[in-house]
């Protein structure tokens, strides 16, 4: 099931909270930070190292979940004589954060921000990626400011980084873009995010990118409990994800230029697994013609329908395996991402995610014409180990956390049948995994009869938010 993520607004109930906080201990999350840091981070807050251009004229906004305060990005979309021009703030953590000191090492242990559905473990302390750093609407802000020229297609024709102060003029979210853009209101920005957002994501079909479409999974509370239901990503999301993305391979372009950079990589899926899917799609109904890509099959696919839901869930395994390379000198062999289509980096999340900050710290010294200094280069070789160590643990708690909604929410409902479709097969057909369509859970299944993609009628056995497991069997394979 391409959906992974979950979220809980509002609800609480002491097994929940319960179940977080055993999560956190279970996966050795930090409970806050050293003293040693937040002084540091006290310090450092009311001294950054300011640049000199001054670039707060651009009307810049941010577009985020509702409540968001670690605000990465900020935007300014103009039209220009035969295309676009991209303006993008990415917040200058290394305004405030210096290789080697005590902050820098306490966010090597951490990697990345994880996100719980009660809480969060940040990478910075608050007062920095919530405050002195963030870009909040109305204060003046040190960024990386991105400019990256467009022509009428949407296509890259030029891109250059400098250090600037901004100040973004407001903070929107996504439900509030999209409703703009559809009832014919939006100006400036907005309406050209949608253009620009249209024209990017027709050029990632067009050279075999793909984007899965991702429902997130929202615990919604109810008269007596909660209940699970999937909420469809909006097209905002997808649009403003575009920006990023052609940020990302604006600097891995860059870098690659220079030899010397930290990429996000994906090698292509091996022959084998590509006909192993391609088998899948035929027996599931799921049209993929010859010449067509796996992007070309996945966009515009509805995760609410049996066959395609399975589809989906069988063929991200052609997406598996991304990590990060460093290199000083020759390029990797291996640069592109696969789902991508493309060289990428991760630039743009420097609040969340350590290692954007290097990776811009790269391309600023590259479009400046600067040498890369020694302290980058230096920790360069181990920034994709600390990512990947990090980075898995994130995912494990991501997983966890899904389990125990899952649990709790299907708890007092053991016994019960429920509608669902089969989204997985282990070998011998005698178990596999599920999709509930009310609650909206995923879980594994045993019994016989289990054919891929088709419905099948279970009995829930299981439901332990302790243990965080659910699991059913088979009432009737029709």
């Amino acid at each position: 099931m391409p959906a992974k993520s979950i979220r809980v607004p509002g609800a609480s109930h002491p097994r929940l909270d319960d179940g977080f906080e055993r999560i956190r201990r279970e996966l050795r999350l930090p409970a806050g930070f050293p003293r040693a840091v937040t002084d540091e981070a006290e310090w450092v807050a009311e001294v950054p190292a300011l640049p000199t251009l001054d670039r707060t004229d651009l009307p810049l906004i941010t577009i985020d979940p509702p409540g968001s305060m670690d605000l990465d990005q900020a935007m300014h979309l103009e039209e220009r004589p035969g295309g676009y021009r991209v303006w993008y703030a990415v917040a200058d953590v290394a305004a405030f954060v210096r290789p080697g000191g005590t902050i820098d090492a306490e966010a090597r242990s951490r990697g990345e921000t994880v996100y719980l559905p009660d809480h969060r473990v940040p990478l910075y302390p608050a007062i920095l990626s919530e405050g002195a750093a963030s870009l909040l609407p109305g204060v003046t802000r040190p960024a990386a400011l991105w400019c990256v020229d467009l022509d009428a297609d949407g296509q890259t024709v030029g891109a250059d980084v400098t250090r600037a102060l901004v100040r973004s003029r407001e903070r929107l979210d996504y439900d509030y873009v999209q409703a703009a853009v559809d009832t014919g209101t939006a100006d400036g920005t907005l309406r050209l995010l949608a253009e620009i957002g249209r024209l990017r994501l027709a050029l990632e079909r067009a050279r075999g990118g793909v984007t899965l479409p991702k429902p997130e999974q929202e615990v919604v509370p109810v008269s007596g409990g909660y209940r699970v239901e999937l909420r469809a990503s909006l097209q905002a999301g997808s649009w403003n994800a575009q920006i990023s993305l052609l940020t990302g391979m604006a600097a891995a372009s860059m870098m690659l230029d220079a030899e010397i950079g930290l990429l996000r990589v994906l090698p292509p899926a091996p022959a084998e697994q590509v006909a192993r899917v391609r088998r899948v799609a035929a027996a599931l109904g799921v049209p993929w013609p010859e010449d067509a890509a796996y992007g070309d099959v996945v966009h515009g696919l509805d995760p609410k329908v049996p066959g395609q839901v399975a589809f989906l869930n069988e063929s991200t395994v052609l997406l598996r395996g991304a990590g990060y390379v460093a290199f000083n000198g020759e390029p990797p062999a291996q640069a592109d991402h696969a789902a991508v289509a493309a060289p990428y980096a991760h630039v743009t999340a420097p609040l969340r995610r350590l290692i954007d900050r290097y990776a811009t710290e790269i391309c600023l010294s590259v479009a400046a014409g600067e040498p890369v200094p020694e302290e980058i280069q230096k920790a360069m070789g181990e920034l994709p180990g600390i990512m990947h160590t990090t980075g898995r643990r994130a995912s494990a708690v991501e997983r966890a956390c899904v389990d125990l909604v899952e649990a709790f929410v299907l708890r007092e409902r053991v016994g019960q049948t429920f509608e669902a479709v089969v989204i997985d097969v282990d070998d011998g057909h005698a178990s596999g995994q599920v999709q509930i369509d009310d609650p909206a859970v995923v879980a594994r299944c045993d019994g016989e009869g289990l054919e891929l993609g088709k419905p099948v009628q279970v009995r829930l056995t299981r439901a332990d938010p302790a243990t965080r497991e659910v699991r059913f069997t088979v009432f009737d394979s029709r």
